[in-house]
């Protein structure tokens, strides 16, 4: 149906529907719930620790301890799911803590999945937190420089997603964008009982400037080189359609794109071309840039992020990772949604 109504309607008159908070609300097209939130928590060894990471305000890397305290004043708060990353203290060439049965991400599920059984957890699979150099995968040296080895990777990633599973995990989320991951995750939670653990990929991650204040969270960054060669490059919007649907015919349940904000192009035309659960990852630079821009008064805090969230909605997102879900969840419930 077109929408241009100029001579056929001459009796419409918009601005009748924005009159009052309640008839904009009536009429309202795109709706922001805080069922549809995830935040996002980094977890470390230790107790009764809360390390604040300079470049994200208000975000800690936590302790197990302090981690089930920050989540259940989230879960309080109407957030129903976290998206968990691990800080180990000893990191090696095969990322052996990202699978290891106590891992610190494992302790963490268990604990978390005994004291909020309702709580869905969903957690990353990635190995940059865990391997020495700082990469995503397995690092081979040959006479054209080092290189990601791919293949070797997804045995290690299945690993991870397993172990994760096995700990009580609710969903995994593979993030590293190795070709084939999801089919050897889906593989190997088969294979092993976990046919009905749901894979979110991170289908469309690019390698975006956006994430310098994660990899100071995370502890990630690479110690060499960067992740161009597996993350994908910013200007190419239909490769990240190939991803996508590469992504779904191995397994995948839920897509994520990957920067949110400067990529809602890619949100919509990744929901129009498939229909599946999508989700939005509002990164740590949007996170900061928000949060310093208020600090100065020059912004809104809030509405700023009410109206970043509802562009990502509007575009196609089903759900929505960000760390302001505990204050989004807060801030809705204020106004009744």
């Amino acid at each position: 149906m077109s929408m241009h109504l100029t001579g056929r309607f001459p009796a419409y008159r918009p601005r009748r529907l924005r009159a009052s908070a309640a008839m904009r609300r009536l009429v309202s097209e795109t709706q922001l719930s805080a069922s549809q939130l995830v935040l996002p928590l980094f977890v470390r060894p230790g107790r009764k620790l809360r390390r604040p990471v300079a470049a994200m305000p208000g975000v800690f890397q936590l302790s197990p301890d302090e981690l089930l305290r920050e989540t259940a004043a989230a879960r309080e708060a109407g957030v129903p799911a976290i998206l968990l990353f691990g800080i180990p203290d000893r990191k090696d060439a095969r990322a052996s803590g990202a699978y290891a049965a106590n891992g610190i991400v494992q302790q963490a599920i268990r604990l978390l999945k005994r004291e909020l059984p309702d709580l869905i957890v969903i957690t990353d699979v990635c190995l940059c937190e865990y391997m020495e150099h700082g990469h995503c995968g397995i690092v081979r040296k040959g006479r054209g420089g080092v290189r990601i080895a791919n293949d070797p990777t997804l045995k290690l990633l299945a690993q991870t997603a397993l172990s994760h599973a096995d700990a009580g995990a609710d969903m995994v989320a593979p993030s590293d964008m190795m070709d084939g991951r999801v089919r050897a995750i889906r593989e190997r939670l088969d294979r092993s009982g976990f046919e009905d653990t749901p894979i979110l990929s991170y289908a469309a991650k690019f390698a975006s400037a956006f994430y310098g204040p994660f990899r100071e969270a995370a502890e990630s960054a690479p110690r060499f080189g960067d992740r161009r060669s597996y993350q994908m490059d910013a200007a190419n919007a239909n490769e990240a359609l190939r991803e996508v649907a590469m992504d779904i015919e191995e397994g995948a349940d839920i897509v994520m794109v990957k920067p949110a904000l400067a990529y809602l192009d890619i949100i919509y035309r990744v929901k129009r071309e498939f229909g599946y659960p999508t989700a939005a990852y509002a990164v740590s630079a949007e996170h900061a840039m928000t949060k310093a821009a208020a600090a100065r008064g020059w912004i809104d805090e809030r509405a700023v992020t009410l109206e970043s969230l509802l562009a990502m909605k509007r575009a196609g997102a089903d759900i929505l990772i960000t760390y302001a879900a505990v204050d989004v969840a807060r801030w809705l419930s204020e106004t009744g949604r």
